[in-house]
């Protein structure tokens, strides 16, 4: 009898165990993410997303593994923010403009509105979001934003004056378009895989960026002259966010392991925009190319020239109900902190 309870005893006993094992092999299974990108993969940006998700992996101790997909491999740049939704991807980063009157109250960070730099632009889109918490945004989960540096014109031949520039044909992005129509160029848009060839090919004469893509996206080669506007030049925000079920589903103290790193990153990414802004500038100087400042006379010219956009983009939000005069005026006064 004592023989057959020892029995019972050591087979409840084995049973424990495998149940314990069970138990600890399905907490050890580490939560797996998909991370859209559709810069490539050799990108500066590229390489600071994955420093991230490999960030998250050591932090949570394993718990989390994120794998990033990039040069738009998961999901095209203007379809990634869809894609966050419908959980066709975890995660996704992509520029706002690329969906044009999705995102209409966080458009003021696009606005020509004189940047300095991409950690300036950077610090502003996050703090513009701190305070403002645009609705648009409620379908995901933002992680955090960055906006690159000085978005700048560059073009096949010299451009000096308001002159130059007229029916001239220029690539550019979203709010960007209003930027060239008023400058007196013509927008042609176009995603920045596509407009090396159509560069080289002479399909556009030329595009609006910032520095970084003389070298990162190559177009040192294939156009010849910079122009340095600083009263006009603008910035382009980018989103990192991921599906709402998807980090619902995620642990608070994973939550929080991963809101402490986003912090951290917000100014990772705008100090990256600017090194690779010097190296761009760099990379097109050894080509030969040349960069022309504004003088501020004729900067003031563009500056002028603009104007009417900041002011329809305040009539706008207006229409829709949106605060667009209090978050243009509090970008300005944001700029204004940084020299």
């Amino acid at each position: 009898m004592k023989a057959k309870i020892s029995g019972m005893c050591l087979a409840v006993f084995v049973t424990g165990l495998f149940f314990q094992a069970e138990r600890s092999f399905a907490q050890v299974k580490p939560f797996e993410l998909s991370y859209s990108i559709f810069f490539p993969a050799t990108h500066k940006q590229t390489v600071l997303a994955t420093e991230w998700a490999k960030e998250i992996e050591k932090r949570t101790g394993g718990r989390v593994k994120i794998t990033v997909f990039p040069g738009g491999t998961l999901t095209p740049a203007n379809k990634c923010y869809d894609g966050v939704e419908k959980g066709l991807s975890d995660i996704g980063m992509s520029v706002l403009a690329y969906t044009r009157g999705r995102f209409p109250l966080t458009e003021v960070i696009d606005l020509p509105l004189g940047y300095k730099s991409g950690l300036q632009a950077t610090q502003l889109i996050n703090a513009y979001y701190k305070k403002f918490k645009p609705e648009e945004f409620n379908t995901v989960k933002v992680m955090y934003f960055h906006a690159h540096g000085p978005g700048l014109l560059h073009t096949k031949k010299e451009v000096k004056t308001l002159e130059d520039i007229k029916g001239l044909k220029i690539r550019c992005t979203g709010l960007a378009a209003k930027i060239v129509t008023s400058l007196g160029g013509v927008p042609v848009a176009m995603a920045m895989g596509e407009t090396y060839d159509a560069l080289s090919r002479g399909v556009v004469d030329g595009s609006l960026a910032p520095m970084e893509a003389l070298e990162g996206w190559k177009w040192g080669e294939v156009v010849k002259s910079t122009t340095i506007s600083r009263a006009v030049a603008y910035t382009t925000g980018f989103f990192v966010v991921m599906n709402k079920e998807k980090w619902a589903s995620l642990p608070d103290d994973i939550q929080k392991i991963i809101e402490k790193v986003n912090q951290e990153w917000i100014d990772k990414s705008g100090q990256v925009w600017d090194e690779i802004d010097k190296t761009g500038r760099a990379f097109a100087a050894n080509l030969g190319n040349k960069f022309y400042i504004l003088p501020e006379k004729e900067d003031s010219r563009w500056q002028a020239a603009v104007k009417s956009i900041l002011d329809e983009y305040v009539a706008s939000m207006k229409e829709k109900g949106l605060p667009g005069e209090e978050a243009l005026k509090f970008c300005l006064e944001q700029l204004k902190k940084v020299k």
